[in-house]
């Protein structure tokens, strides 16, 4: 790459300078300087005495002096080889959609809610994969507050590792580190995500985000390279706060789930539970017995 100045046509002429001693050199002032870098040819140079009336002649900077020179220096242009500038960067990428078709097959998946949903439809949708050394983790919920995910090591809400993605009220949503104390989750300056992305869209939160597989050993940091059990939950912010999750009794994975087996596990939300209860199905079943054979 070549630095490239757009300099005037006309060629700076610079008279060659005298000899003097150099502590008279730094007693001269600018006139001296101005007089010695003038080119003598140009019109526009500085001129003194009369002009061609006997009237006193105008004093006027030569248009090619050294200032003119510096200034046009830093206006100059990072231009390519061929003398063309540099185009400029590309937009920015749109959020990528998160692909299902990918669930089970390069990547583990989580859904809560309705039997068949997917990422843009289920109350609840965690990925995660790994790349490299690190996992990368794509959430998603049905709120305009936060979605969240905690590794815990007994299914229960308390000493636990959480990752959530906050959509504060300027639109934008941030990856944020909790660490749950008790039913509290406080919120952890070192905050262990990179590469994130975030939107907020059609009434969902959805992110996208990297963590390292091993970190440091600390209390509010786990190693993913380890099994967990994973904590799901979502709910409102206020002021990019978080706020109390939207359901008593959120969804737990029902066995520790390892980052190395890319698992697609289907909970079905409260709604769609009601019909899995050996009771209810039994109910049914009598139900439907009893309206075939019909009443005697």
């Amino acid at each position: 790459m070549r630095i490239i100045s757009r300099f005037r046509s006309r060629s700076l002429m610079i008279p060659a300078m005298p000899f003097f001693p150099i502590p008279l050199l730094l007693l001269l002032g600018p006139e001296f300087w101005v007089g010695v870098f003038s080119s003598p040819t140009d019109d526009s140079a500085l001129r003194g005495g009369h002009g061609e009336h006997g009237e006193p002649g105008h004093q006027e900077h030569h248009k090619d002096s050294y200032s003119t020179f510096a200034s046009e220096f830093l206006e100059s242009r990072y231009l390519s080889d061929d003398g063309y500038p540099f185009p400029t960067a590309p937009p920015v990428d749109p959020f990528a959609r998160i692909k299902v078709s990918d669930c089970g097959v390069t990547k583990g998946c989580v859904r809560y809610g309705k039997p068949g949903c997917d990422a843009e439809t289920c109350d609840y949708f965690l990925s995660y994969r790994r790349i490299g050394t690190d996992v990368e983790f794509e959430l998603s919920a049905d709120t305009d507050g936060w979605v969240a995910v905690g590794f815990s090591s007994d299914k229960k809400m308390g000493g636990d590792d959480v990752m959530g993605c906050v959509h504060d009220d300027n639109g934008r949503v941030r990856i944020h580190h909790f660490y749950n104390v008790g039913q509290w989750a406080k919120e952890i300056k070192r905050n262990p995500a990179r590469d994130e992305e975030g939107i907020f869209e059609n009434g969902r939160v959805t992110c996208r985000f990297k963590r390292p597989l091993y970190v440091p050993r600390e209390e509010t940091l786990v190693d993913l390279h380890l099994s967990w059990y994973y904590l799901f939950a979502w709910g409102p912010a206020i002021q990019g706060s978080i706020t109390r999750h939207d359901i008593d009794s959120p969804p737990v994975s029902d066995h520790m789930i390892s980052i190395y087996k890319y698992e697609d596990i289907f909970m079905p939300s409260t709604a769609y539970q009601t019909f899995n209860s050996p009771l209810c199905l039994l109910l049914i079943v009598a139900l439907t017995f009893y309206l075939l054979m019909g009443t005697p």
